[in-house]
């Protein structure tokens, strides 16, 4: 099975990103292949593990604007790790998470692509775990985001993380 070993990691997809006064880029196709995305990680064994931020001003720890996304489709079993730093290895028992279900790959989603969901990609890769990072299913928002996106991709790309769809996570034997 290609993702054997393998991991979900749904980034920060809580309420108080999406109340932003400039919007999540695309937001509902972005939930919409995140959606997807569980769906299949579900249906095939593959475990789903959601990340929870918080800090001291838009993600107040049980705040409204904290809570994961309504649209998200969490599961009793699904693992739920939270943190206070953009890179989700540091200071959590993440890594630890990790090892102990024999995860050797992730497959990111999520947001802020321009700060969490990078630091974790680039923390997951330094570590020594296979990265791919799904490009439809993940955003920011900025009056610049298609820029941001696109220079996140670049550097990650450079750095040996793997870009993919969601289609191509789905239907990885049809390339």
């Amino acid at each position: 099975m290609k993702w054997e070993n393998t991991a979900l990691i749904v980034v920060d997809v809580q309420i108080g990103l999406f109340q932003r006064e400039t919007p999540i880029f695309k937001e509902h196709q972005i939930l919409e292949n995140i959606n997807r995305l569980e769906n299949y990680a579900h249906s095939n064994n593959i475990p789903v593990i959601y990340i929870q931020h918080s800090n001291n001003s838009t993600l107040i720890e049980d705040s409204d604007e904290w809570q994961l996304h309504p649209q998200l489709q969490k599961e009793n079993n699904d693992l739920l790790i939270h943190k206070r730093y953009p890179n989700t290895f540091k200071q959590t028992n993440f890594n630890q998470e990790l090892k102990t279900r024999k995860i050797k790959q992730l497959i990111i989603v999520g947001t802020l692509t321009d700060n969490c969901v990078s630091a974790t990609c680039v923390g997951g890769k330094e570590l020594g775990y296979g990265v791919i990072l799904v490009t439809d299913a993940l955003s920011t928002f900025s009056k610049h985001t298609l820029e941001i996106i696109e220079k996140i991709h670049v550097k990650l790309k450079n750095l040996g993380i793997i870009l993919k769809s969601t289609e191509e996570i789905i239907h990885p034997n049809s390339d």
